[in-house]
């Protein structure tokens, strides 16, 4: 696992102070509790612009998380891509079958602590279906699904509640489609549906 920047606890407690700053300077608020719990999968929803990552990365030092999130491998130039990996971020190539979702459930069976921060939708543009790995990942981990959010019409970021997914994603999809139903991304034309189609790779 890459060595990142949350790890770093000579310079953790400046960076959640810079965190807390910035968010307060740009009008954001937190909601929400750190989930009690060593592992888990985090929806980041919904996620249409690239400042996604940026309120995430705050969210993570203000909460005191240590978090790995999938991002798309085009952003992973040189020496930008070591930036990100320094972040927690991890290149997701849609190009090619990866077998995300058996790697991450792997990774989970062999840590003591994760998180993992998947948005589901897999991209910032509009589709019609958010892309379901990030439940399969969960559920074939045995791990809870937290949901995360970016709220910018309130200008509100954090935590909603946990789910165990049952293995019907169908059934834990309605009190997903729920707590999203009212959160606004930055551009709302962009955003993307609940899955109902039965894609089982994140990457794909």
């Amino acid at each position: 696992m890459t060595t990142t920047v949350y790890q770093n606890r000579l310079i953790q407690p400046a960076l959640r102070w810079l965190a807390r700053i910035i968010y307060r300077c740009c009008g954001w608020k937190t909601k929400g509790s750190k989930p009690a719990l060593s592992k888990y999968v985090i929806i980041a929803a919904p996620h249409t612009s690239n400042w996604d990552f940026f309120y995430t990365v705050c969210l993570a030092f203000i909460y005191r998380l240590e978090p790995q999130m999938m991002m798309k491998a085009d952003w992973f130039f040189w020496p930008l891509g070591l930036i990100l990996k320094w972040l927690g971020a991890i290149p997701i190539d849609r190009r090619k079958s990866n077998n995300v979702v058996s790697q991450s459930i792997t990774a989970f069976e062999r840590c003591e602590k994760m998180i993992l921060v998947v948005p589901p939708s897999g991209t910032r543009q509009k589709v019609m279906y958010w892309k379901t790995g990030f439940y399969h990942i969960a559920h074939g981990a045995g791990v809870p699904i937290v949901l995360g959010f970016l709220d910018y019409s309130r200008k509100v970021g954090g935590f909603g509640p946990s789910i165990m997914p049952c293995g019907v994603i169908e059934r834990d999809m309605i009190a997903i489609r729920r707590f999203y139903a009212d959160i606004t991304g930055k551009f709302p034309l962009q955003e993307s549906g609940a899955p109902i189609a039965n894609d089982i790779d994140a990457a794909n």
